[in-house]
């Protein structure tokens, strides 16, 4: 009876077929950065409690001299408004190491909130808002809080990012859950001439940056930008010759589930 017992059983496994044997897929596990996350705040008063207000066509400077720190966190706002603004570095008289230009449609919604390296030497930042007197705007600068310190050299170990060549475009999609991202660009030491690009749809841009500095690693890029509703998507331009490739880091940073 223990003989028939035993072939009935394997008579039924071999009726199941081979998938019978096989386990589950894993579901895939994406990086998190839930850490850096949640103990950086982006919006203005935790910044700095001295936030400033600049009118359209002027521009207001900050002064930053600890050479022991070396990032300088910068957020712009509006009260709904579009946002269109320069914000620079400057070292020295007459150095300019980066430069990025900034707009978005809506400065409430989806506020610009960049870092900037000092690279460890007394600086000043400038942010000169482009837009008409009818479209001022809110900044607040300061240096960036410990998380935030490190998190461009931290990027790289966790997220394998997209190898960029001069001229060539890469495109990231998101999930509809989706609420912030964050976008590192960097090179090899070599400059780094790019524009990036949040798409709501079939080219509506939402946001835009375009930077330009001479060392893709001192002043590597790095944006937080707010993805609010479905169909957002990041698109990366490198603007450099063949010679000048970047690489590109687009991560999720915050979703509603």
């Amino acid at each position: 009876m223990k003989f028939y017992g035993k072939l009935l059983t394997l008579c039924a496994f071999q009726s199941l077929g081979s998938d019978a044997f096989v386990a589950p897929a894993a579901k895939p596990v994406k990086p998190s950065f839930a850490l850096q996350s949640a103990l950086a705040k982006w919006d203005l008063g935790s910044i700095s409690p001295n936030v400033g207000r600049i009118e359209g066509e002027s521009r207001k400077t900050w002064t930053f001299g600890d050479t022991s720190l070396e990032v300088v966190q910068v957020a712009l706002g509006s009260t709904g408004r579009p946002i269109a603004a320069d914000i620079e570095l400057w070292i020295g008289p007459d150095w300019t190491p980066m430069t990025l230009q900034t707009y978005s449609e809506d400065g409430a919604v989806r506020p610009i909130q960049t870092l900037v390296g000092t690279r460890n030497k007394v600086a000043t930042i400038e942010v000169r808002n482009t837009g008409a007197m009818e479209f001022p705007l809110s900044a607040a600068c300061n240096y960036a809080p410990g998380p935030l310190q490190t998190i461009r050299e931290e990027i790289p170990k966790m997220s394998p990012g997209r190898y960029v060549e001069g001229g060539s475009v890469y495109s990231a999609t998101f999930e509809p859950d989706v609420e912030q991202v964050q976008v590192l660009l960097k090179t090899d030491t070599r400059q780094l001439n790019a524009q990036i690009e949040l798409l709501n749809g079939p080219n509506n841009m939402k946001q835009k940056f375009k930077v330009f500095t001479n060392n893709g690693v001192l002043n590597s890029l790095y944006l937080v930008l707010n993805t609010p509703g479905s169909g957002n998507v990041v698109r990366v331009t490198n603007l450099a010759p063949l010679e000048f490739p970047c690489k590109a880091h687009i991560t999720e940073l915050a979703t509603s589930s």
